[in-house]
């Protein structure tokens, strides 16, 4: 996970931002994104792609990261804004927003598979968050921070189960969609095939 860190820190770039995002293939609410940069040569035990963690061991490293962070920059791109200039675009944007809220301007940026407007150096990786150290601490930042915001927009919107999909198309956000119709937090560019099998229900 330190591979490609190490190869930059002996070139003598010390602040290295690894950069990810969470919430791209939801139907609801922000798409949330991280930039962590962690202490040259710091090793987290048990770090990896926020995905492959449970909840809980997922929280607990959020807390270690935040401890041991040099910076952590967060980046939230809302619905309406999605719908506005697309999820792809949405999501870079929430990228560059994390890395200049960030109270340490980074040499480097690791980013998974995506490349950001920003005159920084930049590494994009495919499958970064499982072989970065720093892009997998960005994931779990990105993750824990949505799955609190989930929390929040499930008790504003209680009928259509957020807290336990996090917004994603599952059997039962699909229902409820089609049952009580989109929120202001709903991603009207990603419904129409769901609104459209709503109609059909009707005809």
């Amino acid at each position: 996970m330190l591979k490609h860190e190490e190869a930059f820190w002996r070139k003598g770039i010390k602040w290295i931002a690894g950069i990810d995002e969470v919430g791209r293939g939801c139907l609801f609410g922000d798409v949330v994104a991280a930039s962590v940069i962690l202490p040259a040569n710091l090793r987290i035990d048990g770090i990896d792609d926020s995905k492959k963690l449970t909840p809980k061991k997922r929280e607990a490293l959020y807390t270690e990261i935040r401890e041991k962070a040099v910076a952590i920059g967060i980046g939230k791109i809302d619905a309406q804004q999605i719908d506005q200039i697309n999820i792809k675009q949405a999501a870079r944007l929430a990228m560059k927003k994390a890395v200049l809220s960030m109270k340490v301007k980074p040499d480097m940026l690791f980013i998974d598979a995506e490349k950001i407007d920003l005159a920084i150096p930049q590494l994009s990786l495919i499958k970064g968050d499982e072989i970065s150290q720093s892009i997998a601490a960005a994931s779990i930042i990105a993750k824990v921070t949505r799955d609190r915001l989930c929390i929040a927009w499930d008790q504003a919107y209680p009928e259509y189960g957020i807290k336990q999909h996090k917004g994603y198309a599952t059997k039962l956000h699909r229902e409820m969609i089609k049952l009580h119709g989109p929120t202001p937090l709903h991603r009207k560019t990603f419904l129409g095939n769901i609104l459209q099998e709503s109609l059909f229900d009707y005809l």
